[in-house]
C-alpha cells in the first residue's frame, strides 16, 4: 500500500499539535491548581462548583447580617444591665425615703435624685445601636420609640417581637413588653386609700390566698368608729356599685396589724382609720416602669402624711420588684439570643467548610495525578517530536546513487 509523503507529514504534524495542546492544557492546570479553568473543560463540574460558590456567598451574607444582629443584641443586653442597676438604685432611694428621721426637705432631695435617675432610665429605653436603629423598637417605628409626654411615657413603636430563625436572631427587642407591661399592685389586685381619708390607715400590698376564689371585682372597705370601737364593712362595687344591698362582710372588728381576707385575697391594715375612711381594692392593670418611678417621686416629694407615704412606699417597692423582674427576664432573653447566635455562627462555618470542600472536589486538581499526567504528556510530546524529526529526514533521493 502506498502512502503519500504529504499525507504522512500532515498526520505527524496533527499529532504534534495534539500532543502540544495536551501538554499546554496540563501545564495550565498545574499552574492554576484547577482541573476546570473554563466551563468547557467540564460543564458538569463547572456547574457544581458555581452552585457551591453561590451558596458560599449567600452564607457569607447571612453571617454579616448575623454579626450586625448580634452586636445590637449585645448592646441591648448591656443596656438592660444598666437599667436594672438604675432601678435598684431607685428602689434603695424609695426605701431611704421611709426613714422616720427624714423631714420634707430630705424627701424632696431624694425625689430630686430620683428624677435624675429617671431621665437616665428613659435615655436607656431610647438607646440605639451603631446603625441608629432603636434597641427596643419592636417591629419598627420612629428613631425614638418612647415618648415622654405630660400624661406619661408612651411606646410609639410597633409592639411585637421578631422570631429567631435557623440563620438569624432578632436585631431589636420588644420595648412594649420590656418597659411597659408591668402589672400594677401585687400583680393580682391593687389597694388604694380613699381620697378623703383623715385617719392614719395604710396597708401592705396584699397577697392572693386562693387564685381560684378571685373574682376580679372591685371592692370597697368602709371603716366606722363608734364609741371608740372601729369596725369595717366590705362591699362588692362591681355587683353593688351603690351599696344598696347588704355588704359582703358586715361589722367586722378592726385590729391594726391583723389580716383582712375575703374572696381569695388578703391584706394587712395598719394605723387607726377615722370614721368614714375608705380603702379601695381593684384588679391589677398594666403600668410601666416610668410611671412606677413617677408615682414614687410624686408620693415622696413634699411632705405627705406618714400613712400615705407608707402606703406609697409599700406599693412602689412591690412594683419596682415587678419592673426589675421584667428587665431581668428581657436580659435573660437577650442572653439566650446571643448564645443562639454563637450556635448559628458555628453551624454556618460548618456549612461554609462543607461547601468549600464540594467546590474543591468539583474543580481543584489532584496535584499528584496532575504532575504524573504532565510527565506523561511531556514524554509523549518529546517522542512525537523525535519521531517526526526522523521521518522528515527520509527521502528517496537519499538512496539514489
Amino acid at each position: 500500500m502506498r502512502l503519500g509523503t504529504a499525507n504522512s507529514y500532515d498526520n505527524a504534524l496533527q499529532n504534534l499539535y495534539t500532543r502540544q495542546s495536551e501538554l499546554s492544557s496540563q501545564q495550565e492546570k498545574l499552574t492554576s491548581g484547577k482541573n476546570i479553568n473554563r466551563p468547557g473543560d467540564d460543564p458538569t463540574g463547572a456547574a457544581q462548583a458555581e452552585r457551591a460558590l453561590t451558596r458560599i456567598a449567600r452564607v457569607a451574607t447571612e453571617q454579616r447580617a448575623l454579626e450586625v444582629q448580634r452586636n445590637s443584641i449585645t448592646m441591648a443586653e448591656s443596656t438592660l444591665g444598666e437599667a436594672t442597676s438604675l432601678a435598684q438604685t431607685l428602689r434603695q432611694l424609695v426605701v431611704s425615703a421611709g426613714n422616720g428621721g427624714f423631714n420634707g426637705r430630705d424627701r424632696a432631695t431624694i425625689a430630686q435624685q430620683m428624677k435624675g435617675l429617671r431621665e437616665q432610665l428613659f435615655a436607656l429605653a431610647n438607646r440605639t445601636d451603631t446603625n441608629g436603629i432603636p434597641l427596643f423598637g419592636g417591629l419598627g417605628g420612629p428613631a425614638a420609640p418612647f415618648i415622654d409626654a405630660t400624661s406619661g411615657v408612651t411606646f410609639n413603636g410597633v409592639a411585637g417581637q421578631r422570631a429567631s430563625t435557623e440563620i438569624s436572631v432578632p436585631g431589636a427587642m420588644n420595648g412594649q413588653a420590656v418597659w411597659m407591661n408591668v402589672p400594677s399592685g401585687n400583680g393580682s389586685f391593687e389597694l388604694a386609700l380613699g381620697g378623703g381619708n383623715s385617719g392614719t390607715l395604710w396597708t401592705d400590698t396584699g397577697q392572693v390566698l386562693s387564685p381560684a376564689a378571685l373574682t376580679g371585682n372591685n371592692y370597697s372597705v368602709e371603716f366606722s368608729v363608734v364609741g371608740g370601737v372601729t369596725s369595717y364593712n366590705v362591699f362588692d362595687d362591681t355587683l353593688d356599685p351603690t351599696h344598696a344591698g347588704p355588704p359582703l362582710l358586715a361589722a367586722q372588728p378592726y385590729v391594726a396589724g391583723q389580716a383582712i381576707g375575703f374572696d381569695g385575697l388578703s391584706f394587712i391594715a395598719h394605723g387607726a382609720p377615722a370614721n368614714g375612711d375608705v380603702l379601695q381594692i381593684s384588679p391589677s392593670t398594666q403600668t410601666n416602669i416610668f410611671k412606677i418611678v413617677d408615682d414614687a417621686i410624686a408620693s415622696i416629694d413634699g411632705a405627705p402624711s406618714d400613712n400615705r407615704l407608707s402606703q406609697a412606699i409599700a406599693l412602689a417597692l412591690r412594683q419596682f420588684d415587678a419592673g426589675m423582674d421584667r428587665l431581668q427576664a428581657a436580659r435573660g432573653q437577650a442572653g439566650h439570643w446571643l448564645n443562639r447566635s454563637d450556635n448559628i455562627e458555628n453551624s454556618q462555618s460548618g456549612r461554609t467548610l462543607q461547601l468549600s470542600a464540594d467546590k474543591s472536589r468539583a474543580e481543584d486538581l489532584d496535584m499528584v495525578k496532575g504532575i504524573s499526567d504532565f510527565s506523561k504528556f511531556q514524554t509523549g510530546y518529546q517522542a512525537a517530536l523525535q519521531s517526526y524529526a526522523q521521518v522528515q529526514k527520509l527521502s528517496l533521493f537519499n538512496y539514489i546513487s
